[in-house]
């Protein structure tokens, strides 16, 4: 299901990766989604997207070679004047698709730039077509 949505998203849908996996740093982003929604109906709708990616997804681990790449990652970030404790999410997500030789699929490639090594996939976020 989610392969042939992330596909219509693609401008390229060729450029999806064959094993579709989330990222550690990724579901624990998502994982503070319910606990920071304004009402209960945001809530369960944050919640209803974290269970769905948990039941779609292998988890891809945050390893010791991933805080390595997270080294290299910050300092490029410093170095295109970006400050990575602002996007700290994004830099870890960055390390960890470093470290595993995997393509990131994003929504939001701006939140990438500066991190030199990183193939990015980008898709259509499905509620801003």
């Amino acid at each position: 299901m989610l392969r042939g949505f992330l596909r219509g998203q693609m401008s390229d849908p060729a450029e999806l990766p064959d094993e579709l996996v989330i990222s550690a740093i990724t579901l624990a982003e998502l994982s503070v989604g319910p606990h920071v929604a304004h009402d209960d109906a945001e809530r369960g709708a944050r919640q209803q997207h974290l269970q769905q990616a948990e039941a779609d997804f292998d988890v891809l681990p945050f390893d010791g070679d991933c805080a390595r790449a997270f080294g290299a990652v910050a300092a490029a970030l410093r170095a295109a004047g970006r400050k990575p404790t602002a996007r700290a999410y994004d830099a870890l997500i960055a390390a960890s698709a470093i470290a595993h030789g995997v393509p990131p699929v994003t929504c939001n490639p701006t939140d990438f730039t500066g991190i030199p090594r990183l193939e990015l996939r980008s898709v259509n976020h499905p509620h801003h077509r």
